[in-house]
């Protein structure tokens, strides 16, 4: 295979040398994929995401996936009609109905536009779909309008003007557009008793428009006396008609029903920026700022109760009204909390705020640990859906393995350190540094006596391991790559190593002497306890390959890569697939790519152009998939969308 101009070459098992046929076509796998949950909330930025529906569950997004929780039963439903990042959510007065905007995109077939997809939450069958070709960039913000029945949806883009149009969703015609500013804009909404009244508002404006014969004309709010804040950053209203503001320098102003001046002021209601807004059914104001309170306020804007939520979960970035005292909130750190003004609140959703690379699952538990850029490491039971311990480091975390007892954890850093946590306790075992670079991959062999490390120094470190994985002492370095180490797999019974590098290079090694293995009779026939190696004859059928050669040698096949169609899109460079895993029962095997897509294959996967199954959910590079133990669920992880997803092998 060439990739880049470089030959590939892999040997054929002999086993498989009689029977094997370039022209045979694979199967598609007997199983596929059913999304099971999702780890993750989007709060770091975005806003008004957040929603209480009336079926009990709680709706938000992450990634492309709009998730609908219901806490008391601990159950998820998911709507996965939108192809890459969700940026906003609105919620219809009939609280069925849900529009949610997306960014544009890319995937393997070329770019995807921009636009508003309104659903419907029961069923989540897409009612409509809006503004494909009329958007740019990304949607930003949406609001249903009230008193009309609901039935005009008011959107803003992401283009340089940011332009505001408002839209008949049900027949998906567009009613008027304007250039709302070209500066940054936060919140959109309509006035709750006029629907023909829109007010934004962003960096250095807060702007009343009205919609009169197709056109939307513009009030600029005026703040006179007041001090202009830099942002206003979220906007409610009262029962009254007033408009209310949350702005960068902590106020709360009051806008007078259909003027654009201010009529009260609640200055310094908060210590720096108001994130959030949320009018109560009571007609109780709640705020959420920066400070991470969460303050309520009587219709006279004198404050009642107050509130502060701790500093693990961030500042408040949105607030909902839940069923009776209860408040939903959505922090910058990623967490979905549940509480009440009088109590204390607790999570019901968290995820990474970074990027994600490190995946290890549990050698005989339900258990699977991630670990990214954000250098938190947390260990979650696939079963509860639940985080059993989270651990802070003081570096970034690349790569992850679990020692074969389940007593400990690998995690490899960027900076070449690596260190080891007890599985039942998290706490530190031992640390190392080998190198200065990240360590892309750590892998344990099956038999729990050594530890290989592949570094971005093109080396592969070798520790020998003792005490049920707590005494780790080095034995040397396999020396030989070319370029950085991307995979690394072992033998069954411990004796061998494969690895793969950034340069596509396919080596094998005895790590117990660190010695390279050129031999083809040696290894073309070795027993892999593990298949995460993206280059190899058992998974080549994963790329699109369109010239094969069967060499003087009947067990070894060369191809180049063709990029006009299939799996690649023009272009590809062979680094589109970022991870591969064997199923256990060596039945399955699934990858990961930078289209954000999840494929699942039959295994062996060895055939020209291998049909898949393919799943998204994803909104940004697959980063690494693997099966749990028993290959009842599968895992993947987004690079930097930071979700977690769980899928049942169904």
């Amino acid at each position: 295979m060439y990739l880049k101009g470089r030959p590939i070459t892999m040997f054929m098992p002999k086993d498989q040398v009689d029977g094997y046929s370039l022209e045979a076509r694979a199967d598609l796998p007997c199983n596929k994929l059913k999304l099971d949950w999702v780890y993750g909330y989007r709060g770091r930025d975005c806003r008004s995401n957040l929603y209480l529906l009336p079926t009990g569950e709680t709706v938000y997004f992450i990634a492309s996936v709009v998730v609908l929780f219901n806490v008391d039963e601990q159950l998820q439903r998911h709507y996965t009609g939108h192809t890459d990042d969700i940026k906003c959510l609105a919620v219809h007065p009939d609280k069925i109905t849900i529009a949610t905007g997306q960014v544009a995109g890319t995937s393997s077939d070329g770019k995807l536009a921009p636009h508003v997809r309104v659903w419907d939450s029961v069923s989540l069958n897409t009612l409509h779909v809006l503004g494909a070709g009329f958007f740019d960039r990304a949607l930003v913000c949406l609001a249903f309008s009230k008193s009309n029945g609901g039935n005009t949806l008011c959107v803003v883009d992401d283009s340089n003007d940011h332009v505001l149009s408002v839209w008949d969703w049900q027949r998906e015609d567009r009613l008027a557009e304007v250039k709302c500013s070209n500066e940054s804009v936060f919140a959109a909404d309509f006035h709750p008793t006029d629907s023909n009244i829109v007010v934004t508002c962003g960096k250095s404006h807060l702007y009343f428009w009205t919609l009169e014969k197709g056109m939307l004309v513009k009030k600029q709010g005026l703040f006179e006396k007041q001090e202009k804040p830099k942002f206003v950053l979220c906007v409610t209203f009262a029962e009254n008609g007033d408009t209310i503001t949350g702005d960068s320098s902590g106020n709360i102003l009051v806008w007078g029903k259909g003027t654009n001046r201010i009529s009260h002021v609640i200055q310094g209601a908060h210590e720096g920026s108001i994130f959030a807004l949320c009018m109560l059914r009571n007609g109780t104001l709640v705020s959420g700022g920066k400070d991470r309170r969460l303050i309520s306020w009587d219709s006279s804007y004198q404050q009642i109760q107050t509130v502060e939520v701790p500093e693990l979960f961030g500042p408040i970035r949105t607030v909902a009204e839940g069923r009776g005292e209860t408040m939903i909130i959505g922090t910058t750190k990623n967490f979905v909390l549940q509480g009440s003004l009088d109590g204390e609140f607790n999570s019901i959703t968290q995820g990474h705020t970074d990027e994600l690379w490190g995946l290890a699952v549990h050698p005989w538990k339900p258990h699977f640990l991630t670990c990214g850029y954000d250098r938190q490491v947390c260990l979650w039971d696939s079963s509860s859906h639940q985080l059993i311990w989270s651990k802070s480091m003081e570096d970034a975390a690349q790569s992850a393995d679990f020692h074969p007892s389940g007593a400990v954890v690998a995690i490899g850093t960027q900076t070449g350190r690596w260190l080891v946590l007890d599985t039942d306790t998290k706490d530190l075992v031992t640390v190392h540094t080998d190198g200065n670079e990240q360590l892309s991959v750590m892998r344990y062999g099956p038999d729990g006596n050594f530890l290989a490390i592949g570094s971005h120094d093109n080396y592969i470190y070798i520790y020998a391991v003792a005490e049920n994985g707590r005494k780790y002492s080095r034995v040397g370095k396999c020396s030989g790559h070319s370029s950085f180490i991307t995979h690394v797999d072992w033998s069954v019974d411990s004796q061998y190593l494969v690895s793969n590098s950034g340069d596509y290079e396919i080596l094998y090694w005895i790590p117990s002497v660190c010695k390279q293995v050129v031999s083809v009779e040696t290894t073309r026939d070795i027993d892999w306890t593990t298949h995460t190696c993206t280059l190899g004859f058992q998974v080549f059928g994963k790329w699109l390959l369109s010239l094969f050669s069967v060499c003087a040698c009947p067990f070894k096949v060369t191809a180049s890569l063709c990029s006009s169609s299939g799996l690649w899109p023009d272009g590809s460079d062979g680094t589109d697939i970022n991870a591969v895993c064997r199923s256990n029962d060596k039945s399955l095997l699934v990858t990961g790519d930078d289209f954000g897509k999840v494929h699942l294959f039959a295994y062996p996967c060895s055939q020209f152009r291998a049909p898949s199954h393919v799943y998204g959910g994803h909104s940004s590079h697959v980063t690494n998939v693997t099966f749990l133990y028993n290959d009842s669920y599968l895992v993947s992880i987004g690079g930097k969308d930071m979700s977690v997803m769980q899928w049942r092998i169904v």
